[in-house]
């Protein structure tokens, strides 16, 4: 059984159960390719690479900064992201719903399932498929 992508609640007007989302397609067939040096035909392999110095950026010393002017930044720490990081319900609440023929074609690229998370969310799950 595939894994779920994401849990949450589906709600519409009074009724709420719990889902899980599933990938309707695999990747597992498709196909990958890398870069490589044509002439060698050895694999390429990206690195960060300081602007000013020219040199590689280990790991260690990546990090992100929001920029002030031009080639002026502020360093921003992990934990001040996480800090103004707006908490998700993982609730989806349904307004409305539209005809088929009316969903522009590129949302249609990568299908998902939803299934009710738990046996007693399969009623109200039920209710608001049927609807």
């Amino acid at each position: 059984m595939p894994r779920a992508y994401w849990k949450g609640f589906l709600r519409l007007s009074l009724v709420t159960c719990p889902i899980e989302l599933f990938p309707a397609s695999s990747q597992a067939d498709k196909t990958n390719f890398h870069k490589i040096n044509k002439k060698t035909g050895n694999r390429l392999r990206q690195q960060m690479v300081d602007e000013e110095t020219g040199r590689v950026v280990d790991s260690d010393n990546k990090g992100r900064g929001y920029e002030l002017s031009k080639g002026r930044y502020v360093e921003i720490e992990e934990d001040e992201l996480k800090a103004v990081e707006i908490e998700s319900t993982h609730t989806v609440d349904i307004d409305s719903f539209v005809p088929r023929s009316e969903i522009d074609k590129r949302y249609l690229d990568k299908p998902y399932y939803i299934a009710p998370s738990r046996k007693t969310g399969s009623e109200p799950f039920a209710v608001i498929r049927d609807r």
